[in-house]
């Protein structure tokens, strides 16, 4: 049986989101988890190598965003192209997906870690077919710690539209800015091993982690076509194909 309902294929494509609670086995969620530190470890001693606080939006024992490692590690590999995220990927992009991204999204105990409002696309800076973002929460997600917020399509002020929102650098933290109302979104209050499933055109933010305990997720992102740069000249992220005409395809070998 597939995963993903009709009811949440709907609601992705009216609201732009769904969440699946618990989806990922506990032991692959145990097994994404250590790979994650292991990485927030190289990621540290290599910001520590060059004397570095900040090196984009990430910042020293606060937060990290450690992108695209999966090809050095089974675990994650395994995981990006497995039957579950294929099932997902059907659901919503249909009969062809490739791994566009993958990253680990880390905040660390510090009341400084919030994320702000941001559509995805938002960060590729050109226009480009929606693609798709699943959230996966490595930990027990709550407001205290930090957990993903996320504004339906029908109260960001443009509705279900395939417009990309000119975003804003926002200065102290280099984070892109796209969206300025004052509604807080709706927080997902999720369990670990569950995936928040949203459009790269979904406004979502997070707030800081006001606990003493990491906040780990794993972004996985698929596309349903190759996502060039401006010109076109050559791809802008990954393009690994996980579908094709349907049919899952497995990990890559």
């Amino acid at each position: 049986m597939p995963i993903v309902t009709t009811e949440q294929a709907q609601q992705y494509h009216r609201d732009g989101y769904f969440i699946l609670e618990s989806a990922i086995p506990v032991e692959i969620v145990a097994a994404l988890r250590a790979e994650c530190m292991r990485y927030v470890d190289i990621y540290e001693k290599e910001m520590e190598a060059r004397s570095l606080k900040t090196q984009g939006i990430n910042h020293y024992k606060k937060r990290y965003f450690v992108s695209n490692r999966s090809a050095d590690s089974p675990i994650m590999t395994e995981f990006l192209f497995s039957e579950l995220m294929a099932d997902i990927c059907r659901a919503t992009l249909g009969d062809t997906a490739y791994l566009f991204h993958e990253q680990y999204v880390v905040k660390a105990a510090d009341t400084d870690s919030k994320f702000a409002w941001h559509q995805d696309s938002g960060y590729v800076g050109h226009y480009h077919r929606a693609y798709l973002s699943c959230w996966c929460a490595l930990d027990d997600m709550s407001i205290e710690n930090g957990t993903v917020f996320i504004l339906p399509y029908s109260r960001d002020g443009r509705g279900a539209t395939d417009e990309i929102i000119d975003h804003e650098v926002e200065e102290r933290s280099n984070d892109k800015v796209g969206y300025k109302g004052d509604d807080p979104g709706d927080p997902a209050i999720v369990p670990a091993g569950s995936i928040v499933v949203f459009s790269s055109r979904t406004f979502h933010r997070s707030g800081p982690n006001m606990t003493d305990k990491y906040r780990r997720c794993y972004l996985a992102q698929y596309s349903a076509e190759p996502i060039m740069n401006r010109d076109g000249s050559e791809l802008w992220g990954r393009a690994e194909p996980l579908l094709r005409k349907g049919e899952w395809m497995g990990a890559p070998t």
